[in-house]
Parts: structure tokens; C-alpha cells; sequence
């Protein structure tokens, strides 16, 4: 071959190379497909650099073409991509920029999520939504503090291992209580002996309460009493003390019903509800507003017998409420009863009584304290009835 034609020849593979490089190149930089462009703006791009690639579900879609800077502090870096035209079906309005690194240590890339299929398209030139990058020096920061936590807790749980240690040694060797029954078998008999004897007067106790309590309750359905709770509307004088309350919170209730006895009950002594329409306003207000407690009080006049002026007060909260809870919709165990049983002082309307329903505002804590049906506390140092009588007819 004579040398123009090597000259040739080499021309045309280095034109063939170049063309190739070109389009390689080009088709990388998509300059020979058609395209629009997107922006997204960040306060830091972690190390972006342009040119990098852009990818969409995955895939290469193309490419950083500019990052620019603020102009002014208090503005973002703006990152300009320029995307294949078949992208524009699945980058929607919703879509989300985000800085990725290729593995731990790799090159920063543009990732683009997909939109939903609902929203509108991407116009060209739009910014979309952006997350901020992780950087490797907030995350190495939080890694050390996590190491710092772990070596603490390392240093606790051998701590507490050396303790446990030091109880088991003493233990062994007799030292302590535990450590006497553990080695001295017959203190340990001694109280095991002890232990039996307490467990059998346990029993007898239990069973002498639960002998009364059937006595109570067998008396109380006896022919005459029966009679008498049932001609007055609460026949089940057990359930009387099931929501009720010892004290009211030393707060100012947020809104407060008052109704006279004769308003409600037809006799003096009954707790049959006569007018119960009256309640529905309350019972409204309940349903409609959102509140931490309510507290049904209910007050009698000062004649009559005392123990059973405090169970009619009882029983009048009782149907009070459940005439409330059947015909409204709101949360029932929010709803709580105070019997009184004779109050001096108090707007009684004739001698018959009064009834409140003091509403707490939400957030307030509902007392623990119940009352038992004779009217004390059930829960031991709970004040009683009667030292709560000036709270419960106060004012808001």
C-alpha cells in the first residue's frame, strides 16, 4: 500500500473515531434528542456538579446543565436539568427533586420521582418540589452521638452487672434477710408457717365480707325495702356509687346548668323524672362541645331523714345521667355524680332541692375518689361528702 494511501486510511478511521465520540457523547448530553427543562432549588447542593447525570425511576434521563448560585443571601441554588421528552408523561406536578450519591462515597446525581396520574404536567422551564440532600457530615455527627449513647449504656449495664454481682456474693455467704432465708432453712420454715396462718385469716375475711355484702344486697330486695326504693324510682340502690365522685376539681367549670328539684321530679322524695325535656339543653351542649368532665350535683332540703335524703341525692344524679347518656351522644364515662344529701344554704326552691351540672373544661383531671352507697368515700383519706358542699354550690 503506497503511502498516500495509509495517509488516507488513517484519516478516515481517525474522522470514523471522532464521529463516533461525537455521538456518544451527544447522545449522553441528549444533543440529538428532543428535550425540555426543569429547575430545583436547594440551600446546599452538596457537591452537585453539572453535567451530572438525572435520573428517573432509575434510569439515565438526563442531564445537569447549569447550577447558579443566588444573587442575594437568603435565596436558593438553582439546579438546571435538561430531561428526554419522554419523561414528560411520568413527571408530574408533584414530583420531587432529591441530591443522590451514588453508593457511600460516589458522585452526586439528580433523582426525579414520578408523579400521580391525576396531576397536571410539568411545563417547560418550571421549578418543581426539592427535598434537601444528607451529607455526610450530618450523618457522621449523629453516628457519633449514637456511639457516645451506646457506650454509656455499655458502662450502666456493667455497673449494674458489678451490683448484681455484690447482692448475689452476700446473698451466698448469708448476709441480709434474703440471704438468712436462702441459708437458714429453718427461719425459712418459720415463716412459710407464718405466711400459712396469714393466707387462712385472709380467706376468712374475704368470706365474711362476701357474707355480708349478701346479706346487704338480700336486704335490701327484701318485700318492705323493695317496696319502698322501688315507689321512688331507684329500685338498685348497688348502682348508685358506680360513677360517682368524692370531690370536684379545684377549678372553674366552664359552664354550669342549674335546675330546681320541682323543675325535674314530681314529688319531694321521688327520683322519677317528670319534666325530662328541661335536661335537653344540657344534654345538647354535651353532645355539641368538647369538654374534660361534667358533674351531675344534686342537693336536697333539709327535712327529713339524713341517710336516705343522701341515697335520694344519689339516685337523682343516677337517673339524671342516664336519661342524659340514652338520648345524647357524647363519651358517657365523662359524666360523673355527686349526691349531697341535705345542703344548707343552697337555692332549694321550697325546701325540695337543686340540681347542677357543672361542666370542666377539657384537660382537667376527673377524680378518682367514688363514693360507696352510704354515702363515704371508697377510697381510703378521701374527703366525704359533706366537706365538698361549698365547692359544688359555688358560682363560676
Amino acid at each position: 500500500m503506497s503511502r498516500v494511501a495509509r495517509l488516507g486510511a488513517f484519516i478516515v478511521v481517525t474522522l470514523a473515531v471522532f464521529a463516533a465520540g461525537v455521538f456518544i457523547i451527544g447522545s449522553k448530553e441528549y444533543l440529538f434528542h428532543s428535550t425540555y427543562q426543569l429547575k430545583a432549588q436547594f440551600e446546599n447542593v452538596a457537591g452537585l456538579a453539572e453535567g451530572a447525570d438525572v435520573q428517573v425511576g432509575g434510569v439515565h434521563s438526563g442531564t445537569v446543565t447549569g447550577i447558579l448560585l443566588p444573587t442575594r443571601p437568603g435565596e436558593k441554588v438553582t439546579v438546571v436539568m435538561e430531561l428526554a421528552r419522554s419523561t414528560h408523561e411520568i413527571i408530574k406536578q408533584g414530583s420531587v427533586a432529591s441530591i443522590e450519591t451514588q453508593g457511600l462515597l460516589g458522585n452526586q446525581y439528580m433523582a426525579i420521582s414520578f408523579g400521580s396520574s391525576g396531576q397536571s404536567d410539568v411545563r417547560d422551564g418550571q421549578i418543581i418540589q426539592s427535598e434537601p440532600p444528607l451529607e455526610m457530615a450530618d450523618l457522621l455527627r449523629k453516628t457519633n452521638g449514637i456511639l457516645d449513647t451506646s457506650q454509656q449504656a455499655i458502662r450502666n449495664v456493667t455497673q449494674a452487672t458489678a451490683h448484681l454481682n455484690s447482692v448475689s456474693a452476700k446473698i451466698d455467704s448469708g448476709q441480709g434477710t434474703v440471704g438468712a432465708l436462702v441459708n437458714d432453712k429453718q427461719l425459712y420454715s418459720n415463716l412459710a408457717n407464718t405466711t400459712t396462718t396469714l393466707d387462712a385469716t385472709m380467706v376468712q375475711a374475704q368470706t365474711g365480707v362476701t357474707d355480708f355484702k349478701d346479706n346487704m344486697e338480700a336486704l335490701k330486695h327484701s318485700f318492705l325495702l323493695s317496696g319502698y326504693f322501688k315507689k321512688r324510682g331507684y329500685e338498685n340502690v348497688g348502682n348508685l356509687s358506680a360513677n360517682a365522685v368524692g370531690e370536684l376539681p379545684h377549678v372553674t367549670p366552664s359552664k354550669e346548668f342549674a335546675y330546681t328539684v320541682k323543675q325535674l321530679f314530681d314529688r319531694r322524695d321521688s327520683a322519677k323524672l317528670k319534666h325530662q325535656k328541661t335536661l335537653n339543653s344540657t344534654g345538647e351542649f354535651l353532645e355539641d362541645h368538647e369538654f374534660g368532665f361534667a358533674v351531675i350535683v344534686v342537693s336536697s332540703g333539709m327535712e327529713g331523714d339524713t341517710q336516705k335524703n343522701l341515697i335520694l341525692t344519689q339516685a337523682r344524679a343516677v337517673v339524671v345521667r342516664d336519661y342524659l347518656i340514652e338520648n345524647f351522644g357524647f363519651d358517657d364515662s365523662h359524666l360523673k355524680t355527686l349526691g349531697m344529701g341535705k345542703q344548707l344554704g343552697a337555692n332549694l326552691d321550697a325546701d325540695w332541692g337543686s340540681i347542677q351540672i357543672l361542666i370542666f373544661p377539657a384537660g382537667t383531671e376527673i377524680p378518682v375518689e367514688k363514693l360507696a352507697p352510704g354515702g363515704t368515700s371508697s377510697t381510703p383519706g378521701a374527703e366525704p361528702v359533706g366537706q365538698v358542699a361549698d365547692a359544688a354550690t359555688r358560682k363560676p
